[in-house]
This record gives structure tokens, sequence and C-alpha cells, in this order.
């Protein structure tokens, strides 16, 4: 009797666990669709090209796609457990950790863009053209790299030499090779959610006196771009709790680890999936070009497939 209800638990558990990765995948593909679509929008107006603010959502969009697709291959290869060479999943991670970031730091940048706008309107023709954009873009690639660079080099300087002839199944944590690795590593995110922090808290703080001392409709542009940064501090907000999970999560393992499943699962959909297309698609309806056009485009399509 004993064996047949573990029998029919373990069962019940593998189908909990096929139904979490398909209903991941319709979240995966229902993410990807608006994504992709506010990307068509982007890309089908050209006065988006050389406006700063859309071209960072351009960035932004692109970074959080990426993370969908490429969080959800190496979740698929996970669970069934397929090993890849070493040398392939040092390649895939460092684009994973590497795009982690640029969406947090973009987020920064664009603050920073509102900011140059409102509290100084007539310098931010000179200094956010179409040139310094791409030049920013590069930048935030630089700075993004540098967490990516840290935890591979003391994966280098740590592991022995057979392991990179090894395979395993792919996962970031796989180069946490000690304890001090996953300080040192909690250690750069934190600092750099900090400056982060800093700099949306600085912009916050200089906009909203512009917009207590403006009249008129200088004063509604501006609580409108007050209210924008308030959006880029809460999707921040939400990067910075997807990097507190798994310090959460390893609390749970502790203590039960049905739990720890459920919580992990529960933290992947609502801290690294959802803000993926959530936060960009609130941000495109949120601007009225922006929402102009997409409403434009969406209706134009149904139209045309519907003659």
């Amino acid at each position: 009797m004993v064996d047949n209800n573990s029998l029919v638990g373990g069962e019940f558990s593998r189908r909990q666990i096929n139904d979490q990765v398909i209903i991941v995948q319709l979240l995966v593909m229902i993410f990807l669709c608006i994504n992709i679509l506010l990307l068509i929008t982007f890309l089908k107006k050209e006065g988006f090209y050389t406006t700063t603010r859309y071209i960072l959502f351009a960035v932004m969009l692109l970074s959080d796609s990426l993370i969908l697709i490429m969080s959800d291959i190496l979740l698929i290869l996970s669970y069934f457990q397929f090993t890849m060479h070493i040398w392939l999943c040092i390649i895939i991670s460092f684009v994973v950790l590497l795009y982690f970031i640029v969406t947090p730091v973009t987020l920064t940048v664009m603050t920073l863009e509102r900011y140059v706008a409102i509290c100084m309107p007539l310098r931010h023709g000179e200094l956010c053209t179409t040139r310094s954009t791409v030049n920013c873009i590069l930048i935030i690639h630089c700075l993004s790299s540098v967490p990516c660079i840290v935890i591979l080099s003391m994966y280098f300087a740590s592991a022995s030499l057979r392991i990179y002839k090894q395979y395993s199944v792919c996962s970031v944590e796989i180069f946490i090779l000690y304890r001090w690795h996953d300080h040192v590593m909690s250690a750069v995110y934190q600092f750099y959610f900090l400056i982060m922090c800093i700099c949306i808290v600085f912009s916050y703080v200089k906009i909203m006196k512009v917009a207590n001392a403006a009249s008129g409709e200088n004063k509604k542009s501006t609580w409108k771009g007050l209210r924008t940064v308030i959006l880029h501090a809460f999707q921040l907000l939400l990067c910075l709790i997807s990097l507190w999970c798994p310090f959460i999560e390893a609390a749970v393992l502790l203590i039960n680890f049905k739990l720890f499943n459920d919580v992990r699962y529960f933290n992947y959909i609502m801290f690294s999936l959802a803000p993926r297309c959530l936060s960009p698609l609130i941000y495109g309806l949120r601007d009225e070009k922006f929402f102009h056009a997409l409403k434009s485009y969406a209706f134009s399509g149904w139209y045309k497939r519907n003659i």
C-alpha cells in the first residue's frame, strides 16, 4: 500500500513538473509575441530611429527578448538533463549574464535621458543625438559585461584544466565553485544596483524640483516625465528582486525541497519572465506617440487580414 502511494505521488509530481514547463512555454510565447509586436512598431516608424528614448527602448526590448529565449532554452535543457561541453556553456552563460544586466543599465540611462530632457532642455538636442546614442549603447554593453568577466575570471582561476573537457547540464550555478565566489558575485551585483538606484533617485529629485517650479503646459510635461522615472524605478525594483531570489531560495531549500521547487518556479515566472514583457509593454502604452503607432499598426494589420 505504501509502495502504491509512493508511485502515485511520483507520477503526480512528474505531471506537475510537466504542467509547469508547459505553462512556462505558453508564457514565453505570449511575451515574445508582445515584444516582437513592439519591436515591429518601432521599425515601422522612421521618427523612432532618431529619438534617443525610443532607440534605448528598442535595445531594452531586444535584451528582454533574448533573455526570454535563452532562459527558456536553458530551462528545457535542464529539464531533460541535456549535457553540453563546458566551453559551450561558458559562451551561453556569458550572453545570459550580460543581458541580465543590460536591461537595468538601459533603464538607468533612459531615466538620465528624461533628466536631461526636463532639467537641461537646451542641451538635450546636443547631448542626445543618434551618434551619441549609439556610443551610449556600446558603453551600456561594456559596463554590463564587467560582472560577467568577474564571474568567469573567478571560475577560470579556480577550475582545474580537466573541468574544461567535461560535459555538464548548463547552468550559471556551475561557475560558483566556492562560497566566496557567490559572495563576490552578489557584491558586484549589489554595487551595480546601488549605483543605478542613486542615479534614479537623483533624477527623481531634480525633476521634482523642476515640476514644482513649472507652470501650465510645462508643468504637465514635467509631471509626465516624473511618472516615467517612477516607472523606471519600479522596473529596476523588479530586476533587484530577481537578484535577491537566489538568497530566498537558498533559505527555503534548508526548510523543504518541495517548497523550494514551488518558490523557485514562482520567482522565475514573477520576477524573471513577467517583467521582461510587462514593463516594456506598460512603457510602450504610456508613451502617446508609440501608443498611436502601435494602435495604427495593429488595426491596419487586422483590417488587411479581414478584407
